[in-house]
């Protein structure tokens, strides 16, 4: 019988694939703030508090480029907003394109604005994004935000990105933090090397 897996903790919890775009689609039903709000979470592996502080001129749209200041000492980084050919739900790009033609002026500089206006608040992030979830029928151990970066970080993982390079997309310092998402067995390593091997010789 072939060896599991050993089991992420609780609070890695992540989204399939499938779940992932049911919650955005889910998202985008309920209006273009909600969607934009999940996509760029999902692809910059930000937490609720990250996506709240995000302020206007954290995104130059010329350039296609979003500027992520993360919290509990990760890394700052710059990142690339991007679109996606296959899947328009995944179009960041389109998503926050449509909310700044929508988005109120308030007199805020903050991206994403509550419904009276102001910075939208991380609790309030939470319970839309719980909704979300419930609506897209998430089980209750994922209808939590946090999930989204967990989420990236499983699905680069898996299609085999390189570690540096996914590293740098979560912001981590440390590699160790990004080795948290790898999730390996014996009879996985013996394949890769039997595989790498064959190459060789």
């Amino acid at each position: 019988m072939p060896e599991s897996p050993r089991i992420l903790k609780q609070t890695m919890i992540h989204l399939e694939p499938a779940e992932v775009l049911s919650v955005l689609k889910a998202a985008k039903a309920k209006g273009v703030r909600e969607w934009a709000m999940i996509v760029v979470a999902y692809k910059h592996a930000m937490r609720a508090s990250e996506v709240c502080n995000l302020r206007l001129n954290d995104i130059d749209m010329k350039n296609g480029s979003i500027v992520v200041e993360r919290l509990k000492g990760s890394l700052r980084t710059t990142q690339a907003l991007t679109e996606h050919r296959g899947e328009p739900l995944l179009n960041e790009l389109k998503a926050i394109r449509e909310w700044l033609r929508h988005r109120p002026d308030d007199g805020s500089d903050y991206l994403f604005t509550s419904q009276k206006g102001g910075r939208l608040d991380r609790s309030q992030f939470f319970r839309l994004f719980r909704t979300i979830a419930r609506t897209a029928g998430l089980p209750a151990e994922k209808q939590h935000p946090h999930a989204l970066k967990h989420s990236i970080a499983s699905h680069l993982v898996s299609a085999n990105v390189n570690l540096a390079l996914v590293k740098q997309q979560l912001g981590h310092k440390s590699i160790n933090s990004t080795m948290r998402y790898v999730a390996t067995t014996d009879q996985q390593a013996s394949l890769a090397t039997a595989t790498a091997l064959m190459n060789v010789y």
